[in-house]
């Protein structure tokens, strides 16, 4: 998809560059300054250099690890021997090993209203797998960091869109806590690691402060989302993927029937906020996005919803810039309130099949529970989670 908006007056097209271009200088501004009000001052004769922080996260296979082992006290040559005397025939001992595999689960509890309901127990949770019950192995609500990866699209086709981009990008890193890891990857023609996983906000800032001219008018969003979708996989603990796009994808190698199944088989769950809202709107109410270019932009926002609804992500879709304080705060309650549960399928078979999941929150008479509020009135809410998974597939 190459189509621009046809937009008659080319006055137009000018003045949104130059207020891409002031709306930019100030959202980085914003951010730095407030970043060096939080500074402590340094007191005279100390240096104000701030103290370093570790730059290392959750990485897997990302630069070179070095195990320094500890110094060991030396045994005396008798023990030595005593010991080579008392070992076992290799031959006469018995090695007894298991397989077993376990579905992890990012299970969030929610009411109408975008509140969390806590507190839920083991036995309040039922899960189906293929209509079949399951027995939960564990459950687990503690408070612990989250690991985020930040997807941007950044790409010059619809540069209408990138201060609303920068808005979201620069926001969501500030409403990050100290103790959380995040990692930032854009993407136009290809994928780049910008900043891989850091506490230090500071370096996430550094991040996306170089955005600042896209080099390609391209957007592979299908294969930058597959290929951040894999190295999240052994990544432990609460994460989730924050993809920032307008859910367009010109040249991606991977195809979007094939990132779905991605997102499927991963236990990652993905919240989309859905750019250049405001930008179609000012152009649908002018009559200057209408046919195929607005069926085009109506897809995308379907893939958007896809892939967060099959993760047991959400998707957002902000019209205004006020929005983005309420999304990213209901991101992170949702990463922090979720309930982090596993089981171990009754169906073994490797089939490379999928799997379809459905967890029911019940009483203990296997009703659906009923929660109210202090007067007495009935709850409505909603369990979000990931769909299903596909079966691993039996090597020869």
């Amino acid at each position: 998809m190459r189509k621009r908006f046809s937009v008659p007056v080319q006055a137009v097209l000018f003045g949104w560059l130059l207020f891409l271009v002031a709306g930019t200088a100030e959202v980085a501004a914003q951010y730095s300054d407030s970043q060096e009000r939080r500074q402590p001052s340094s007191s005279a004769g100390e240096s104000s250099q701030p103290a370093a922080v570790p730059q290392s996260g959750p990485n897997r296979n990302v630069g070179e690890t070095v195990v320094v082992p500890r110094d060991r006290p030396n045994r005396p040559p008798e023990r030595a021997q005593q010991r080579a005397s008392e070992r076992i025939n290799p031959d006469e001992t018995v090695r007894f090993t298991t397989e077993v595999d376990l579905v992890n689960l990012s299970v969030v509890v929610q009411d109408k209203a975008g509140n969390f309901i806590p507190n839920l127990q083991k036995d309040h949770f039922r899960i189906l797998e293929d209509g079949v019950a399951q027995k939960i192995q564990r459950i687990e609500t503690s408070e612990a960091p989250v690991t985020v990866a930040m997807v941007i699209e950044f790409s010059s086709l619809y540069w209408e869109f990138l201060y609303q981009t920068l808005v979201a990008s620069y926001g969501f890193v500030n409403s990050l806590r100290p103790e959380d890891w995040v990692a930032v990857v854009i993407y136009d023609l290809r994928t780049q690691i910008l900043q891989d996983f850091t506490r230090n906000k500071a370096a996430a800032y550094d991040a996306l402060n170089s955005m600042r001219i896209p080099g390609f008018s391209e957007m592979n969003l299908f294969d930058a989302l597959t290929d951040t979708i894999a190295r999240m996989d052994d990544i432990e603990g609460k994460k989730a993927i924050v993809l920032i796009s307008s859910g367009l994808d010109t040249f991606s190698k991977m195809r979007y029937d094939h990132a779905l199944k991605a997102v499927q088989a991963s236990d990652t769950p993905v919240y989309a906020i859905g750019t250049g809202q405001a930008v179609r709107m000012w152009y649908e109410s002018r009559g200057y996005l209408q046919g195929a270019s607005n069926l085009e932009f109506l897809q995308a926002d379907n893939q958007l919803r896809s892939f967060a609804r099959l993760s047991g992500g959400r998707a957002y879709f902000p019209r205004f810039e006020g929005q983005f304080p309420e999304i990213y705060g209901d991101i992170s309650a949702a990463l922090r309130n979720e309930y982090q549960i596993s089981y171990s399928p009754t169906n073994v078979s490797k089939d490379g099949k999928f799997r379809k999941i459905k967890v029911e929150v019940v009483a203990p008479d296997g009703k659906p529970l009923k929660i109210v509020d202090p007067k007495g009135k009935e709850i409505k809410y909603e369990v979000r989670h990931r769909e299903g998974y596909i079966a691993s597939r039996q090597v020869e």
